[in-house]
């Protein structure tokens, strides 16, 4: 016998005036979330109650109604409601729809039903809604208002919307997560976007880092130098596409042709540089976004001079600019609240002063004629203009005559005259009342005492001594065809323009800026120098001599030249001052090192830096990926490579020549191995030196 179905009936609907309407102290949603009050209730008067208040009749102590309804469910709505009778925008007795419950069940239950029971939108259906609205003619601006959101959170759905279909199933499906999709939309190409996810699907990496990375390994980065230059409007205006990622923070995008990005920025280049060649009257101008390391070698500098301020105009502008900054800032020291209008007016004066100071430099006009310009990129994009280079060949010849003629730049000139010949005196000029030259090897014999005694006094004077090494060193750093120094030292600057990217590291950097701002300040003409070194201060001669001796360090390891003893001094160079690249500031990417050795170093520069787990996690990838992965994990883990690490022990100079196999000039028939690292000695059983043995050794080195 078949079973009775019992018949539901539903609990019946009617309207309800506002002000017989109470909120259920068994509601069980106490914490504020999701949309708010003020934004619901701005819904409401839009659109009307979108979903009716469930509600129980109030009973007395005999059972009947009392005309009031309490709400289980529908809280925030009645607050909603509340808000706009308050603003009177709705009337006290408006009728509200209410679902009137039979009270079969308790009113937690029902307050606790309505909220467990309801399913939040996929966000895919949010997305696609988004669109729908657009397609039928709402702007973001107008979504975003009508759903209480921002403009960017709109683009963002309408963006991951855009992904192709294929994917979007995926995603609908779970087969996808919503990260991924929106690592995904930064392409708007729907075959590249397919193509990069089946390719990681059949990989064990599927972080979405890693396909922002495959989408745009052959784009360029709206930072680079180039795209700064040319600028993003004009890239696009010539038909160039950006990739933009709307969910991170990508700075500016990726340009996705960069044919045509190189294009137009050398286009750029040249016009910048013809323009500045015909305003300044230059006889070359050499382009290119980004020159060698050391590129100007061989080439003499000119400096300008720095245009003075007119006495009428600017130098009076200049003084009142001055002390109003100065009564200002004075004033705003003794101020104990901030105050945003003093510092941007003090903002404001110290950048009017920064542009009076910042004077244009004037070029001798024959040093501009015969003289050239290195116009490049700067790393921030801006236009870098390098004036006042001299090729040999377009030296003034009467110059380069009289240099060859005094011997200048000939280190070897006491040598050359040791060798001439002795001149024989003929006896017969004795009878000669004619005063004649002094024989050459007198003059020699004379000034080899004088030279003898030169070098003694120049000992007992050490201020001196110091004025003239520096004095030699600034000759050889900052003038290429000038005074020869009495002092037979040399100086070499090795340019490294092999190695790419040095031009824009910090350290190069600074380097050109000293050596900028002394060119300014050193005398045009070498004949003065040594009379301006003898009026500098200690401290300014101190930094100077520091620069050029800086200029001279070479501690590159060359494959055809071990250079064991150089290479043990520039440890022990660098441990005196308390250097280390770690704290220059050098990490490992790809660029300079990950990039350019076996996937077997990756993983053991990975191991080394982060351990073991760390390895494995990147150890099936492929090289190029394996290098960026390792690039990331190794960051701020202060890891260097082998030739950038210090010897762990201090050694002497002298004890690297035992490293090599070589025996001192006193016949030791012991020798000593100086602790350096394994990539240098090839040896992994050196045994360290004592410190007792060593200081020995120095005394010893420091007799002979």
């Amino acid at each position: 016998m078949a079973q009775a179905i019992d018949i539901i009936t539903l609990s019946a609907a009617r309207d309800i005036p506002f002000n017989k309407l109470v909120l259920s102290q068994q509601n069980v949603r106490k914490i504020k979330s999701g949309v708010s009050i003020e934004e619901l209730a701005e819904d409401i008067a839009r659109r009307g109650l979108l979903t009716g208040l469930n509600v129980r009749p109030e009973l007395d102590g005999d059972g009947n109604e009392t005309g009031i309804y309490r709400i289980p469910a529908g809280g925030r709505r009645y607050r909603a409601l509340e808000r706009l009778v308050s603003q009177k925008r709705l009337a006290k007795i408006a009728g509200i729809p209410c679902i009137v419950s039979k009270a079969d069940t308790l009113e937690v239950e029902d307050s606790l039903a309505e909220n467990v029971q309801r399913v939040s939108l996929h966000p895919l259906d949010q997305f696609r809604a988004f669109q729908t609205l657009r397609e039928q003619g709402l702007g973001e601006e107008e979504i975003a208002a009508r759903f209480f959101v921002s403009v960017a959170t709109v683009k963002q759905r309408l963006r991951l919307a855009s992904v192709s279909p294929r994917l979007l199933d995926f995603y609908a499906a779970d087969e996808m997560t919503l990260e991924q999709i929106m690592a995904l939309s930064i392409s708007n190409d729907h075959v590249r976007q397919e193509q990069v996810w089946d390719a990681i699907s059949r990989s064990h990496s599927r972080e979405p880092y890693y396909i922002r990375r495959l989408l745009t390994e052959i784009a360029v980065r709206a930072v680079d130098r180039r795209a700064v230059y040319v600028g993003i409007d004009v890239y696009e205006a010539a038909g160039g596409v950006v990739m933009r990622d709307l969910f991170e923070q990508d700075q500016g995008g990726w340009l996705q042709d960069p044919a045509l990005l190189e294009q137009l920025a050398m286009e750029k280049l040249k016009a910048d540089a013809e323009a500045v060649r015909s305003a300044e009257g230059w006889k070359w101008v050499e382009t290119a976004f980004d020159f060698a390391y050391g590129h100007a070698s061989g080439l003499r500098r000119v400096y300008g001079t720095q245009v003075e301020m007119t006495e009428e105009e600017e130098l009076a502008r200049h003084d009142a600019i001055r002390a109003e900054f100065d009564r200002l800032d004075a004033e705003y020291a003794e101020a104990s609240e901030y105050s945003e209008a003093i510092e941007q007016k003090l903002e404001e004066l110290g950048a009017e002063l920064d542009r009076l100071n910042d004077r244009p430099y004037v070029f001798d006009p024959e040093d501009v004629l015969r003289g050239g310009v290195f116009i490049s990129l700067a790393a921030s994009g801006k236009l870098k203009i390098e004036r006042g280079f001299v090729r040999p060949e377009d030296e003034q010849r009467a110059d380069i005559a009289s240099s060859e003629a005094d011997g200048s730049g000939d280190s070897n000139s006491s040598a050359a005259a040791a060798a001439a010949p002795s001149e024989v005196v003929d006896q017969a000029d004795d009878d000669d009342d004619a005063i004649k030259p002094l024989p050459d090897r007198l003059v020699l014999d004379l000034t080899a005492a004088r030279t003898i005694a030169l070098r003694n006094a120049l000992a007992n004077d050490p201020l001196m001594a110091f004025i003239a090494v520096l004095h030699a060193f600034v000759l050889k750093t900052f003038y290429l065809y000038g005074s020869d120094s009495c002092l037979e030292l040399t100086l070499q600057s090795a340019r490294f323009s092999q190695t790419s990217g040095l031009g824009d590291t910090v350290w190069a950097k600074e380097i050109d800026q000293r050596q900028e701002a002394w060119g300014h300040d050193l005398p045009k003409e070498p004949n003065d120098l040594w009379a301006f070194l003898i009026a500098l201060d200690e401290v300014s001669r101190q930094a100077l001599f520091a620069h050029c001796a800086s200029l001279s360090v070479n501690a590159v390891i060359e494959p055809w030249n071990k250079r064991t003893r150089a290479l043990a001094h520039a440890d022990l160079l660098a441990r005196s001052i308390g250097f280390g690249m770690i704290e220059a500031g050098w990490v490992p990417t790809v660029d300079n090192y990950l990039g350019r050795v076996t996937k077997v170093r990756i993983l053991q520069a990975v191991r080394e830096a982060k351990g073991d787990q760390s390895a494995e996690l990147i150890g099936q990838l492929k090289k190029a990926d394996m290098a960026r992965e390792a690039e990331r994990l190794m960051t701020g883990s202060g890891w260097l490579p082998e030739p950038l690490r210090l010897a762990t022990e201090v050694a002497s100079v002298d004890e690297a020549t035992s490293a090599t196999g070589e025996v001192s000039n006193e016949g030791a028939d012991e020798t000593k191995k100086l602790d350096l690292p394994a990539f240098l000695t090839g040896d992994a059983n050196d045994v360290s030196t004592p410190t007792d043995e060593i200081g020995e050794q120095q005394h010893l080195d420091a007799a002979r």
